[in-house]
């Protein structure tokens, strides 16, 4: 069987809800990220043979296959084609699977995962429309509910069955955000950032760091937060993922491919898996998701380098903690989405960049990235750095 290995992986500066991103269409700022993939890499577009992209929100000026729309305004040819995929808040790590994938089946020679999320543009829960209730009857039945479950409520829910407090949650948001402000302030990110222009009525500027970090965050100022969604809970504002705008793109081909183009592979495709759980609590996926990459694999959590678990919640990195045993210094080194934002269908291959520049950093082998997903599902991916 073919290999798959990533040439490049970037992602814009993250940009907080009516904030730096706010007057980039989506469809255009995805287009942006495209057309930077291939000029980093001097390629030809009319090499690619699909564009996947992730997109959660898919309504708006995020409906009708951004991922197409994407493609044609980026100005590549009217030969490319484009798909756009939903799996909540992986989606576009299962953009880099159908892709990875298709490589090693022989399905592609050169194929580009990517994901987009204007959260400013198209709020979350815009596809939830008054035209009905996304639950059918025999799921409500099934879990004894009269609506469709909260990934709030989740939040809390997993923090009390593995006895979380709210001070645990706060403190591992702190760490979120002095790390990510560490990685910038050192420069981590450079390399995975695409400078974005942006104009405000100031004249064209360029965008280069993620807005949301907060660099003066203790758990004082977040113990002042009110609970976000139950009365006396632990959740807030402060200990979830940051409301984000924001895309990202993944560059994949086989070795043979990239050596024929003349390009260097910057890690191979070692290992996916894919996992359901409860669909109420919700977001307990990247425990079982994790327990069969490293299954599949024949690894084990100390020979991974590195991980990116997305912080969906605070809850939700501590509870797969706790129930894999990993070591926290090699998790989200570099903060996470507390501190650097959640865009939805873009995190997948968002997290992916940093974790493919953080390997090369650190000269680390294994990588795993785990993504917990609405409807009680995750992503877990391994790549090995070349």
């Amino acid at each position: 069987m073919r290999d798959a290995v990533i040439v490049d992986a970037i992602r814009t500066p993250g940009g907080k809800r009516n904030g730096q991103l706010r007057d980039w269409h989506p469809v255009s700022l995805a287009a942006f990220v495209l057309n930077t993939l291939v000029q980093r890499n001097d390629l030809d577009p009319a090499l690619i043979d699909d564009v996947i992209m992730g997109c959660t929100m898919q309504v708006g000026e995020q409906a009708m296959n951004i991922a197409r729309n994407s493609v044609l305004a980026a100005g590549w040819p009217e030969s490319i084609p484009g798909t756009t995929i939903d799996r909540q808040c992986g989606s576009s790590q299962q953009a880099m699977h159908f892709a990875a994938q298709g490589v090693m089946a022989g399905a592609y020679d050169v194929v580009v995962a990517a994901g987009v999320e204007s959260m400013t543009r198209v709020p979350m829960f815009s596809s939830w429309t008054d035209i009905g209730n996304p639950w059918a009857p025999e799921q409500l039945a099934r879990y004894s509910l009269t609506e469709a479950p909260n990934q709030g409520i989740g939040s809390e829910m997993i923090a009390d069955e593995y006895g979380l407090t709210r001070l645990d949650l706060d403190q591992f948001s702190v760490q979120s955000q002095l790390r990510a402000a560490l990685a910038t302030k050192e420069g981590r990110f450079e390399n995975e950032i695409l400078p974005i222009p942006i104009d405000f009525g100031d004249g064209v500027k360029l965008a280069t760091r993620d807005e949301g970090i907060r660099e003066g965050t203790t758990t004082e100022t977040l113990g002042t937060l009110k609970p976000s969604f139950v009365e006396g809970g632990k959740v807030t504002a402060g200990n979830s993922s940051q409301i984000c705008d924001g895309a990202s793109a993944v560059l994949i081909m086989s070795s043979q491919k990239a050596a024929e183009l003349g390009l260097r592979p910057r890690a191979r495709f070692h290992a996916f898996a894919l996992a359901g759980a409860d669909p109420v609590t919700m977001l307990k996926g990247p425990i079982p998701a994790t327990a069969k990459i490293l299954a599949k694999s024949g690894l084990t959590l100390d020979d991974i380098d590195l991980v990116e678990i997305n912080e969906a919640f605070a809850s939700v990195v501590l509870v797969w903690q706790k129930a894999t045993g990993a070591d926290l210094s090699k998790v989200n080194p570099n903060g996470g989405a507390i501190a650097l934002g959640h865009p939805l269908g873009s995190t997948g291959t968002k997290l992916m960049a940093t974790l493919l520049n953080e390997l090369e950093r650190t000269k680390g082998r294994y990588g795993l990235q785990v993504i917990c997903e609405g409807g009680g599902m995750a992503n877990a991916t391994i790549i090995e750095r070349i």
